[in-house]
């Protein structure tokens, strides 16, 4: 079956407009007749609860990010707002702080104000989606999955985990540990999977205290670096498992007197580009623009009434900076 946005790129129009026609809202003469021949050419054929929800619903998405002053989230923002806005929708930002309750408050809001529907990275296995649920409005879930049936965008991160620590064997490590992001995520539960995987496969040295974890900010990394060169037999190297938390785990090593250049680092996500890493770090890029453009393209095809049974799409990440050798 056709699809709004297909009728839309047969018209020459945005899908809002082609909402519009079939909402009975003010178009031009001209657009209207574009999207009509359009629609019949394709047979296609309103979804008429969709139409019935989109005439009760603003032409606003809800972003729900755990924290905008990360530049992954940051860039995942702008893949949203970039989409959205070439089919008629603006953006409504809210920052989580990775905390339920505001989640919670925001999501209420984004239900109070009618809200065309919900792009959401959860702070939690337990996201109550309840009260846009109730309304029927759309939400895809972004970087994280939820208990919830609703579609869902995000990376391979085991592959991701994999990725950074191969590298880091690869370049002659053998005593890696982990900084991983806190108990109990699916992202963080994945990342190092894929570190324990390659370690395991390997056999390079594992000890007691290898594998730490953080909250996903810079002073959590410093300190489970910091945990780590405190041990009696610390590792020659660290994948971490996110780009903040890699940060500090630097800044930890720059206070300790260690060089990254002789100390492996690998970090999933890129380093932010006002600070100069060193040559040896290995950067495994996490596409976080994409990752919006994708998430925000599969919510506007649920507002335009596509019924399609869930989807979850899986974006790869790859090695930006490969290390050096030892």
């Amino acid at each position: 079956m056709a699809t709004i946005y297909e009728v839309a790129a047969l018209a020459g129009v945005s899908p809002a407009t082609v909402s519009r026609v079939f909402n009975g809202n003010t178009v031009s003469e001209e657009k209207q007749r574009l999207v009509r021949d359009a629609a019949q050419q394709l047979g296609f054929t309103p979804n008429k609860t969709a139409r019935r929800l989109r005439k009760q619903s603003s032409e606003i998405i809800c972003l729900l990010v755990p924290d905008i002053e990360n530049p992954f989230f940051t860039a995942l923002a702008r893949g949203v707002e970039d989409r959205a806005q070439e089919s008629g929708f603006s953006v409504v930002l809210c920052n989580t702080d990775d905390d339920p309750a505001k989640e919670l408050r925001y999501l209420q809001i984004a239900a109070s104000e009618h809200m065309a529907g919900v792009i959401l990275s959860p702070a939690s296995d337990e996201v109550d989606l309840g009260a846009i649920a109730s309304l029927g409005r759309p939400v895809v879930a972004v970087d994280r999955t939820t208990p919830y049936p609703v579609d869902a965008v995000k990376i391979d991160n085991r592959a991701a985990g994999i990725a950074a620590t191969t590298a880091l064997v690869e370049a002659g490590f053998r005593r890696i540990a982990c900084i991983a992001g806190p108990a109990g995520i699916e992202e963080t539960e994945d990342r190092y999977l894929g570190w324990k995987q390659v370690v395991t496969a390997r056999k390079t040295l594992v000890r007691d205290g290898f594998l730490q974890h953080a909250n996903f900010r810079v002073d959590g990394g410093r300190a489970a670096m910091n945990a780590l060169l405190d041990l009696v037999q610390p590792p020659d190297a660290v994948v971490t498992t996110n780009n903040l938390m890699a940060i500090g785990a630097l800044q930890a090593l720059h206070e300790a007197g260690i060089d990254p250049e002789d100390f492996g680092v690998a970090v999933l996500g890129e380093l932010p580009y006002l600070l100069p890493p060193p040559s040896s770090v290995v950067q495994v890029r996490l596409p976080a623009r994409h990752l919006g453009r994708t998430a925000a393209t599969m919510l506007l095809e649920r507002i335009g009434g596509d019924t399609q049974p869930l989807r979850t799409v899986v974006l790869r990440a790859e090695i930006a900076r490969p290390p050096l050798s030892l």
